[in-house]
């Protein structure tokens, strides 16, 4: 199957469902394997940043944040699952705000849109994710399997256990027409109880009785169904949207309860290490074979376990396996340790600045292709010195360099950089260790 884009570029405006701001939206075609790129047009038009899951941002809130250059995207998942549910590979997603427009609290408007201007077919091949055994997470009472199949659908359980919603279920395969018909009207919905919270939580400021579904005693206050089991399909669609983070379309069955947004990207993060984990069992050649000397954050991922919110290195340049690099790390106030550390005089913790040295270390500790899917563990620190303060909006630039490798073993040096100044230097040492 070929990839696809839109024909046209298509505008929407409105208010944000949780921000309240007004802002405008244009979603234009884009190149084969560009896959979703989204740009926050008031902050750095130049800045385009994948809709995948490594960039996510786990900021605790009732929906999906993205971060894009200094700021975030929120609320992207109507529009993530519209591109997944009617077969859109490729686009660029422009917007002047924080979060993309609330338009009914649905997909709708984003389908109807697409449909209307068209998609094309492109040159390049669509990128699957063909699932060839049974992968899950599970916390309780939250759960999510895809099994083995030849094509993606979806069974979703609904289940509030409150007398405001009753439980509701639906089973559905994904193809285009059944999306635009049967998921993308269902609207965004809450319980009445939870309004009021949610309101004094921050959220929902761009909320009405026509965007979102309030329920009370298993009915919508001063609105009418457009489904029956309408919450149940919204849950299917915010499903579909998060899944697409994943990069790529999937093949396979996927049965879910009582999920979110958090839940979702885990079981999307859980999804893609197993299939690369597949993927280099078949083929250890390619595993071996050279990196390049520029990384980005899917690229270091490969490399080391960390994963949001404790992955400290966005980039790597300079890649020497078993010598040397650079890495970057680009500090944002949206960094989740300010939220507690020095308040009203955010300084970045500088053990936080030690463990981004070292895993610019592990990268290039693993990167040796005998230490392809090891793990690198802390043995000691020492030398330790903190020279300059860092704060939101510098970039902490980290030359690390090994001094001794062994087969079990490796021992760097990392001096730590804003500009030109040394903000930080220290010495690390590595246990590697099988998985």
């Amino acid at each position: 199957m070929k990839q696809r884009t839109l024909k046209q570029s298509v505008t929407f405006e409105g208010r944000g469902l949780h921000t309240g701001q007004f802002v405008r939206l244009t979603i234009h075609p884009a190149s084969d394997g560009s896959g979703i790129l989204f740009c926050r047009t008031d902050l750095d038009p130049q800045c385009k940043v994948k809709g995948v899951v490594a960039n996510a941002k786990d900021d605790g809130t009732r929906q999906t944040v993205l971060m894009v250059g200094q700021g975030v995207v929120r609320t992207i998942e109507h529009l993530m699952a519209t591109f997944h549910g009617l077969g859109v590979d490729n686009a660029l997603v422009e917007v002047d705000g924080e979060e993309l427009p609330a338009l009914d609290g649905s997909a709708r408007e984003y389908t109807e849109a697409f449909l209307r201007v068209g998609l094309i077919e492109q040159n390049a091949e669509r990128h699957w994710i063909n699932v060839e055994r049974p992968i899950f997470v599970d916390q309780g009472d939250q759960s999510i399997i895809v099994l083995p199949a030849s094509h993606l659908s979806i069974s979703y359980t609904l289940s509030y256990r409150h007398t405001d919603l009753q439980d509701q279920f639906l089973s559905i395969r994904i193809l285009p027409e059944i999306f635009e018909s049967e998921l993308a009207p269902a609207r965004t919905f809450c319980l009445k109880e939870e309004a009021s919270y949610l309101l004094a939580q921050g959220f929902g400021k761009g909320a009405n009785l026509a965007n979102t579904l309030v329920f009370e005693r298993n009915a919508p206050i001063d609105n009418t169904l457009r489904f029956e089991n309408e919450a149940c399909r919204h849950k299917i669609t915010d499903l579909l949207g998060d899944l697409f983070l994943a990069g790529k379309f999937v093949r396979g069955h996927i049965i879910a309860t009582r999920t979110g947004h958090l839940f979702n990207l885990d079981f999307v993060r859980k999804l893609i290490m197993a299939t690369e984990k597949k993927g280099s069992e078949k083929n250890n050649e390619e595993k071996k074979a050279d990196l390049p000397s520029v990384l980005n954050v899917v690229d270091i991922q490969k490399i080391i376990p960390h994963r949001y919110p404790f992955l400290f290195v966005d980039k790597i340049e300079k890649l020497e396996p078993g010598v040397r690099a650079v890495g970057f790390k680009q500090v944002s106030m949206n960094d989740y340790f300010f939220q507690g550390h020095f308040p009203g005089h955010p300084v970045m913790p500088g053990v936080i600045i030690i463990e981004a040295m070292a895993q610019v270390g592990g990268v290039i500790m693993l990167s040796r292709p005998e230490n392809r899917d090891k793990i690198a563990y802390f043995m000691s620190i020492d030398s330790a010195k903190f020279r300059q303060p860092v704060m939101p909006g510098d970039e902490l630039r980290m030359e690390v360099e090994v001094n001794k490798i062994r087969a079990r073993t490796g021992q760097c040096t990392g001096r730590a950089y804003v500009g030109d100044k040394l903000v930080c230097e220290a010495e690390v040492k590595f246990a590697v260790v099988d998985r």
